[in-house]
């Protein structure tokens, strides 16, 4: 167990106000998570600083050679005041899956729980409790060796920042228009595609941009071999219910584990509906839409739990699902989750953490 060093700001930030919505990702509460790593002597220093800037030197490795990983998990505030964590223990192995891939130090999965839980109680006071908000939990590590050359570093910093935020869409649980993008590539199978990773986001930013001139909220991403396989859209992983089916691709290796997608497939399966997790094909879509088969496109993720998809468009096709609407399965799986999240439904399967 960790024995966290704690120094509480002297200069706490004014709570956002309350009528205020809360833009996702711009506003960061009083104090943050900071652990040190050397070869040798291994992850050692834990402690809770108030927030600040992070001084690094310009040589750092992480400016050259990105090594780097993120996660991103939530705290709720249930009805009865309780302070609650989705599948902590998931983003904790995630972490460590991504570790191991970029060649940085793993941390014990119970120690990365723990430093969540005691940052979350520290700034408790910034977790909001209106609809379709919560704290977004930030944890990171960072390469931080002064040298100009490619290799794993020997020092890190894992940090955690908190932010409160409502929903990530602008459009909330309305549902979003899907860019797929055939002409950039984002990853591909033996790259680093299934780890939670800036430089996947980075690749990106490109299409994004080109989906946003276009009205399009979020690109969906091909295979990057034969480019007409569906993999993820850029925040999310994503699912078709088709003739009854629920169908989403195949972890591949290219593709992020989603802690969201996990916890879907589990509650279908428990609600008796197939589901399959194989190759799709943009073809397959087009088709399963043109013949009034596709009943439904959702998304799941962290940051918008499901976000349900009424358009996709692929070159020049447009696909509308069915009437453009929320589907059925959508809003269940939204309101089945966040009540678990929320406290609201009982957690029968040991998804939820309680912060005490």
């Amino acid at each position: 167990m960790l024995a966290i060093r704690v120094e509480k700001t002297i200069n706490p930030k004014p709570l956002p106000e309350p009528e205020n919505p809360l833009k996702f990702g711009t506003i960061f509460t009083d104090h943050m998570f900071i652990m040190n790593y050397e070869t040798g002597k291994g992850w050692h220093d834990p402690r809770i600083v108030p927030y600040q800037p992070v001084v690094l030197e310009p040589s750092a490795m992480v400016f050259h050679y990105g090594q780097e990983m993120f996660e991103g998990l939530k705290a709720y505030r249930a009805d009865d005041g309780r302070i609650l964590l989705f599948r902590p223990d998931m983003n904790a192995k995630r972490t460590n899956h991504t570790n191991e891939r970029l060649c940085i130090p793993k941390i014990p999965e119970e120690d990365f729980v723990q430093a969540v839980k005691e940052l979350v109680k520290i700034d408790a006071a910034w977790i909001p409790n209106r609809k379709e908000t919560s704290l977004y939990i930030r944890p990171f590590i960072i390469a931080t060796d002064p040298f100009l050359g490619v290799r794993p570093s020997d020092t890190y910093l894992f940090m955690i920042i908190l932010s409160p935020v409502g929903a990530y869409y602008p459009e909330g649980l309305n549902p979003v228009k899907i860019w797929i993008e055939d002409d950039y590539v984002r990853a591909v199978r033996g790259g680093i595609g299934e780890a939670k990773t800036g430089g996947n986001y980075v690749a990106s930013m490109a299409a994004q941009l080109k989906a946003h001139e276009e009205g399009y909220s979020q690109v969906l991403w091909l295979d990057g071999v034969e480019r007409k396989y569906i993999e993820e859209v850029g925040a999310m992983n994503i699912f078709f219910k088709i003739r009854g089916t629920v169908l989403t691709p195949m972890l591949n290796g290219s593709i992020l584990p989603g802690i969201t997608r996990n916890s879907v497939i589990a509650l279908c399966k428990e609600w008796g509906l197939p589901v399959e997790e194989r190759r799709i094909s943009v073809e397959e879509l087009y088709e399963a839409s043109k013949n009034g088969d596709m009943e439904e496109v959702f998304g799941t993720g962290t940051a918008a739990v499901i976000s349900p998809v009424g358009h996709l468009r692929f070159q020049d096709h447009v696909i509308q699902i069915q009437d453009g609407g929320i589907g059925e399965l959508s809003q269940k799986l939204y309101d089945t989750v966040t009540g678990i999240q929320l406290g609201r439904i009982p957690d029968i399967r040991g998804w939820i953490t309680e912060v005490k």
